[in-house]
């Protein structure tokens, strides 16, 4: 640190809180002179309040971590050397919680000497199962199935080849006379994921309210890839994927154009196919849909740490010519931005308290993760978090033309979520100054996943919209109006104006082309990465 006076005042001033603190524990005061930030979850046993050897070691560790902070902060450093510093003094103060540690966490010692030593039994033997599984488990991973408790809307898979499968879901009704939406609704999930995010249980699956809402849905299910697969580049997954997925429920459905939708890296392949059709000058589509997804990555928030030229050319040099990312890479990178909420709270409950990660489909969905083919993952990478070309009109090819977003004029709706780590959504904002055509863009509460999975039946949560238009994000948050409930009902209706009329619900899914190969959720979404 180059300015020496500020340094010594965040040094006199930590020294002076810790003072402070050692005589309020003496005098046995018990109003704390530092509390947890709220939402902190790892000071909940009563001892940390209660007694005063805890509540001091407690205080005594929150002081330290605030002060490690602010000399990051005040680190006289370029823009991403400093997030990188901020990061990475984070990941190491929340490692350092008395809170994960057998000695220091007095439920741990409370629940040891109540089990006579059996809970740290469990817990070594937890430890053990997942150091062969390779990751911590965050789920009881037994309570779920996909295609027993998850992906349960009906369908069939009415065609594949070695990138997707594309399921057609069923319409929501049987009866004679029953209506749905003469252009059907195509959804791209992200490929670093499984499409069943989408699909979980009845009661929060987004497919089936999009079914129940009249729209014969399509959905692409991406092959989880193995060896045999690694040579597939960015314009595969665009060409295979997403255009294939588009033309052929195109064809099925025997509808004049689709509407589709894209959630996070599927929102940014559904946009560059689009520029690939504008420039073709093909017209496939009425409506897009993108669901916390990131077209401009100057501010990509913490993920944009782990990349730079270095990296990603160790990974080109590695694999950007044929071989695979795991899905436990990246699974682990998304784990680390939120340790105190996905890593260190299942330290303490599997393995010092022995316990069981309850049953959660969310995160059941989470460790079920998804290689990528390294050319693929490589070209993305460079191309968006490194270099941000996808929002310059020409500054790259795809499938053999020349991207521009300008020039896909199709009505959008764009949602972002207000507390998302992985697409923040000021940078989905961004979007609206890329894309051509009428755009409304609709921010809801909570973050990357449940902020899009929020039941209209819930009436969870909230979100913001406006009539008016801003440049800035700040200002159109300022003059937005806060709803209460999901913003699924506000999306529903905006796309109703898009079904190109209505006619009698289909009593089988495919076409005489394309008949159905098998009931969804079909083959590849149970692929695990670790068979691949």
């Amino acid at each position: 640190m180059k300015d020496s006076q500020r340094f010594a005042a965040l040094q006199s001033g930590y020294v002076a809180q810790q003072a402070q603190l050692w005589s309020a524990a003496f005098a046995g005061a018990k109003e704390p002179v530092v509390r947890p930030e709220p939402g902190d979850r790892r000071f909940a046993s009563k001892e940390w309040q209660d007694s005063p050897y805890y509540s001091y070691l407690k205080q005594s560790y929150l002081l330290a971590a605030r002060f490690l902070a602010e000399l990051a902060d005040a680190a006289e450093l370029d823009a991403k050397s400093k997030e990188r510093l901020q990061f990475a003094v984070k990941q190491w103060s929340d490692a350092m919680s008395p809170a994960n540690f057998a000695a220091t966490n007095p439920a741990v010692q409370r629940a040891a000497l109540e089990t006579n030593g059996e809970s740290l039994t469990r817990g070594l033997a937890n430890l053990i199962a997942d150091t062969q599984k390779k990751r911590i488990s965050q789920t009881d991973e037994t309570a779920f199935e996909v295609g027993r408790n998850l992906a349960l809307t009906p369908g069939d898979v009415v065609y594949e080849n070695g990138l997707i499968q594309l399921i057609q879901y069923k319409a929501a009704t049987s009866k004679v006379g029953a209506q749905v939406g003469i252009r059907p609704l195509v959804m791209v999930p992200p490929c670093i994921n499984k499409y069943y995010i989408l699909d979980l249980r009845p009661e929060n699956s987004f497919v089936r309210y999009a079914v129940e809402q009249g729209h014969t849905v399509f959905m692409v299910s991406w092959k989880n890839v193995a060896l045999a697969d690694s040579a597939f580049g960015w314009d595969d997954y665009v060409e295979l994927g997403v255009l294939k997925a588009l033309r052929i429920s195109k064809e099925i459905s025997d509808s004049d154009r689709v509407n589709a939708l894209g959630f996070c890296v599927g929102g940014t392949l559904l946009a560059t196919a689009l520029a690939v059709m504008a420039a073709k000058g093909e017209d496939l589509v009425e409506s897009t849909t993108y669901l916390a997804t990131m077209l401009d990555f100057e501010a990509p928030g913490q993920l944009g740490i782990f990349i730079d030229e270095n990296a990603v050319a160790a990974r080109e040099a590695s694999i950007g010519k044929g071989g695979l990312l795991p899905g436990a890479d990246l699974a682990s990178t998304f784990n680390a931005l939120r340790a105190n909420d996905l890593v260190w709270p299942y330290v303490v409950n599997n393995y010092l308290l022995g316990g069981a990660p309850a049953a959660f489909d969310l995160l059941y969905w989470n460790a079920d993760s998804t290689n990528l083919p390294g050319p693929m993952y490589c070209s993305y990478v460079r191309n968006t978090y490194l270099e941000n070309k996808l929002r310059v009109p020409g500054a790259i090819e795809s499938c053999g033309v020349p991207v521009d977003l300008g020039r896909v004029d199709r009505p959008a709706f764009i949602l972002a979520t207000r507390e998302d780590h992985i697409v923040p959504w000021r940078a989905a904002f961004r979007s609206l100054g890329l894309l051509g055509g009428e755009k409304q863009f609709v921010l809801g509460a909570s973050g990357h996943i449940a902020g899009i999975v929020n039941p209209a039946a819930g009436g969870k949560r909230s979100f913001w919209s406006s009539a008016g238009h801003s440049e800035n994000p700040d200002h159109w948050l300022a003059q937005a109006k806060e709803e209460r409930g999901s913003w699924w009902p506000r999306w529903s209706k905006w796309l109703e104006k898009f079904k190109g009329g209505m006619r009698e619900s289909p009593t089988q899914t495919g076409s005489a082309q394309h008949p159905a190969i098998e009931p969804a959720p079909g083959r590849y979404v149970k692929q695990k990465a670790s068979q691949a």
